[in-house]
């Protein structure tokens, strides 16, 4: 039993984010309910619709919205993946929502937040990332910006910052006995993902104006990804001076060549000069030299390659849920862990079986479903 094991949430379905949140809270052990719009099919990725129920709700019919209501009443949590206000058009917004069970916590997830000049735009990951300069920052020195997947807005400072709200939420309601609404807003998720370079900006150790101008941003040669002679490439992230000290011995880097760690103005040269290195092996052979020491060290490898990787397969960092090769619920508990309850179930699967639990009688779920309310 995950440590979430007796909280329901209700996520109504959306993309990106919203979904991530849910599936951890369904890892964690939540009876996670995912409201679909239209039956048949799956509800969701193979992925993000693991652990999760499906019923099918029309809610733009008013019977189909009282029975998302009567569904509150006994949640814990609702996700809210849409558009400011497109919950209180629906008539299932805070306001409505809270009314039927005042210990809810409503969750609202978007991209530019609930409020400001940009709340009711359209967007997306990379727009999002944009105005936090996090985007600005990624990239080679006189090139453009490189978007880094979707992993900053929609994952980092999205599906995480909503999970951190809603379980902040939960614990502050079993001391108040009161619900609240949380505004998690992607920008302000990067922004806060953008914390250390504030500091060190400030401290004078970051220039901000400049991508692979500073130590994490690729501008040292001991913190980079290099090509191998089989044309795969390694990492290397040998920041402590005993750490480097240990690259050098094992890669024989001569001290006259390499000895000046932190002179900046040496970098580049010291990176055509590793990267020569570097070449004269294979990924596999570096592997065999330096996977394991405090080089600070791995091979570098794509998500499919990931699955088959020692550590990763030591640790189970991945699992197979119908057919389909993904990670593993993650943090892990010692007492009370979390697990992948199911794969994901076809769009309104579990309509019935959710909404007897949930204290509707057959007779009414038949009607429901004969005037096209529920599917």
């Amino acid at each position: 039993m995950g440590p979430l094991s007796g909280y329901t949430v209700i996520e109504l379905a959306g993309i990106g984010p919203a979904p991530m949140g849910g599936m951890i809270l369904a890892d964690m052990g939540a009876n996670l309910i995912r409201v679909d719009r239209a039956a048949g099919g799956r509800s969701s990725d193979p992925v993000s619709g693991r652990g999760k129920k499906s019923v099918v709700l029309n809610l733009k019919d008013p019977a189909g919205v009282e029975t998302l209501l009567r569904m509150v009443e006994k949640a814990d949590v609702v996700i809210d993946p849409f558009r400011p206000g497109v919950c209180e058009k629906l008539g299932i917004g805070p306001e409505q929502c809270l009314a039927r069970n005042p210990k809810l916590v409503f969750a609202r997830m978007t991209g530019w937040g609930q409020d400001g000049p940009l709340a009711q735009a359209a967007g997306h990951d990379i727009n999002y990332i944009s105005i936090t300069g996090a985007l600005y920052a990624v990239g080679r020195s006189g090139e453009k910006p490189v978007p880094p997947l979707n992993l900053v807005g929609d994952m980092g400072g999205g599906g995480m910052l909503l999970v951190n709200g809603v379980l902040a939420a939960l614990l502050e309601t079993g001391k108040s006995g009161k619900g609240q609404v949380i505004d998690a807003a992607m920008v302000d998720g990067a922004a806060q993902l953008m914390w250390m370079f504030h500091g060190m900006e400030a401290g004078g150790m970051w220039d901000a104006t400049e991508r692979e101008a500073n130590m994490l941003d690729g501008a040292a040669h001991f913190y980079d990804t290099y090509e191998c002679a089989d044309g795969k490439y390694i990492s290397l992230g040998s920041i402590e001076p005993q750490f480097y000290a240990l690259l050098k011995d094992i890669a024989g880097l001569s001290e006259e060549d390499f000895g000046n760690q932190h002179d900046r103005s040496q970098w580049p040269l010291m990176k055509e000069k590793l990267a020569a290195v570097m070449l004269q092996k294979t990924q596999a052979e570096w592997c065999e030299l330096m996977e394991g020491t405090d080089v600070c060290f791995a091979p570098v490898l794509n998500f499919v390659e990931a699955a088959s990787h020692p550590a990763n397969v030591a640790r189970e960092t991945y699992v197979d849920v119908g057919g389909v090769t993904q990670p593993a619920p993650a943090p892990r508990f010692s007492r009370t862990p979390s697990r992948v309850a199911h794969a994901t179930h076809d769009a309104g699967e579990d309509t019935n079986e959710v909404l007897i639990a949930m204290g509707l009688a057959q007779g009414e779920i038949d009607q429901l479903r004969e005037a096209g309310s529920i599917s």
